[in-house]
């Protein structure tokens, strides 16, 4: 098919544009290099990750490599299994005995990893510390925070004021730790009830060292112990892996998949995700700003070859979405297409009344938010330049402030390319992460970019309210398509959850949220 207007863009030529594109501002590199060299132990399974580990719960910290180690340490009461459906974990009953009522019993004999048992109480001081953090990731999932009314050492009640029938789900992501250590914070000790402890921990580094819990209450972990690395390097990675100083990289883009498929010693998961990457926009623009106008963010979108980027970038590793959320979200909808037509680009702009020369856009990204993310933003600058927008890239390395700047709290940007998983398997509470914001939200910058529409969420209010399976889905189709109306992203693709593992690691079964059971995972020699 021919793409009217299309650029000469070809992958290779893609790849020669950093040193040619000016305006891209990075942070330089820390902690890049490979390490000592050599085969790990026997005993000992090591994880590469693309961004650095900064702590070990989530309740600021979810990128999807990450949950993989948190949840070695802290578990939930429920979690979302690989059907995308809640198991219990801490909870042998989570029940919804009245509309704005769950009765929950923990397990019997459930302890921590310093002995001491799980009660009530850390249940409803977790759910005070995910509320009360600033910038928390997980307030926007809940629309409202259930109260812990506790009936005996092992079984509370869980209210809401208005029907919450997605509340197990909710709950999944709520990392219990004993209540006297908790705290609305990111928490870098280790007490937990998972499989494994925390020995070793540096921050500043992202290097972890896990020991396996002899108290686990579960099946004994068939590694002893696990070291966690951060190499934001890609290539670092490959190299690591290949010889065998890591077992497991993450975040793997098309062209490394080239020089690691076919190896003896290497194997590839890959698995349809549901994460959802965006060039997002920035919605705390004042009202006289062109983005503030959706006519205008709708324009721009016909300057994006998508297409193009998947295929001749991104190598089929994605697909281009056709919906607010990943497709493969329970309750998920297609609501429309990015369509590449620059034509059309500049005859939108004009009729909104902006010439294409008046505006500057910044775009910024953190290195490792999706594989071969610099080379995508530095294609998508070259697409807005072809109709003349002028455009200027920032890239953050990890570690930086771009959270103050998705915040709000730091510079002027207007699009952010952004990731953004789903920690419930389900679409709903995907699109009320995303566009449930509100005036008050927005006060304490615990919206997602900025994004207050009060009609979106009254829509979600009321999906979120209705216990009839049927009506729900009903409300959340259509909110789904009416938030596709605000033309909230400049592009948006789903990428599939890929890893490279050394064939000496088995039973790892990599899951849609790009992330795996540690306890269930062995080692061959």
């Amino acid at each position: 098919m021919t793409r009217p207007g299309s650029p000469a863009l070809s992958r290779r030529g893609l790849l020669r544009l950093g040193a040619a594109v000016a305006g891209v501002s990075a942070l330089s590199a820390t902690g890049a290099c490979a390490g000592p060299t050599g085969a790990q132990g026997a005993g000992t399974l090591t994880l590469a990750l693309n961004r650095s580990l900064v702590s070990l719960d989530n309740k600021l910290n979810q990128f999807d490599a990450a949950v993989t180690v948190q949840r070695a340490v802290r578990q939930s009461l429920t979690r979302i299994g690989p059907e995308l459906t809640p198991k219990p974990v801490l909870a042998d009953r989570f029940e919804l005995t009245a509309p704005t009522e769950w009765t929950v019993r923990l397990r019997e004999g459930i302890r921590y990893s310093d002995g001491s048992p799980v009660t009530p109480q850390d249940v409803a001081t977790a759910l005070e510390m995910y509320r009360d953090v600033s910038g928390s990731f997980l307030a926007s999932f809940f629309p409202e925070w259930p109260e812990v009314e506790e009936v005996d050492d092992r079984t509370f009640l869980l209210h809401t004021e208005r029907p919450l029938p997605v509340l197990d789900y909710l709950m999944a992501n709520i990392l219990i730790t004993p209540a006297a250590d908790n705290a609305p914070e990111e928490l870098q000790s280790g007490i937990g009830t998972g499989p494994y402890t925390v020995t070793a921990a540096n921050r500043g580094t992202g290097t972890y060292t896990l020991e396996r819990n002899e108290n686990y209450w579960g099946d004994r972990p068939g590694i002893a112990r696990v070291g966690v690395r951060f190499l934001p390097e890609e290539s670092s990675r490959v190299v690591s892996l290949r010889s065998g100083e890591v077992d497991v990289i993450d975040t793997i883009s098309p062209d490394s998949q080239e020089q690691l498929v076919g190896l003896p010693d290497v194997a590839m998961e890959s698995v349809p995700g549901t994460r959802i990457n965006q060039l997002f926009y920035n919605f705390r623009k004042p009202g006289d700003h062109p983005l503030a106008d959706a006519r205008v963010r709708e324009a721009l979108t016909f300057a994006i070859d998508g297409e193009r980027l998947v295929e001749d970038v991104l190598v089929g590793s994605v697909t281009q979405a056709d919906g607010v959320v990943s497709s493969a979200l329970t309750g998920a909808v297609p609501t429309g297409t990015y369509t590449y037509d620059p034509r059309k680009a500049r005859q939108l702009l004009d009729a909104a009344g902006v010439h294409p020369a008046d505006l500057h856009l910044k775009l910024i990204w953190e290195t490792g938010e999706f594989a071969s993310d610099t080379t995508v933003m530095e294609a998508v600058l070259q697409m807005l330049k072809a109709i003349d927008v002028d455009v200027t890239l920032q890239q953050f390395e990890p570690g930086g402030d771009i959270s103050l700047w998705r915040q709000g709290r730091a510079g002027d940007w207007d699009v952010l390319g952004n990731g953004f998983a789903s920690p419930t398997g389900l679409a709903l509470p995907t699109v009320q992460g995303m566009f449930g914001g509100t005036a008050e939200k927005e006060e304490t910058r615990d919206t997602y970019q900025g994004y207050v529409i009060p009609e979106i969420t009254d829509l979600l209010d009321r999906a979120y309210g209705e216990v009839d399976d049927d009506a729900r889905q009903a409300l959340a189709e259509e909110v789904q398509h009416a938030v596709w109306n605000t033309w909230p992203c400049l592009w948006a693709f789903v990428p599939n959850s890929v890893l490279a593992r050394r064939r000496r690691v088995t039973g790892l079964a990599l899951e849609a949220s790009n992330s795996y059971d540690l306890a269930a995972t062995r080692l061959d020699g």
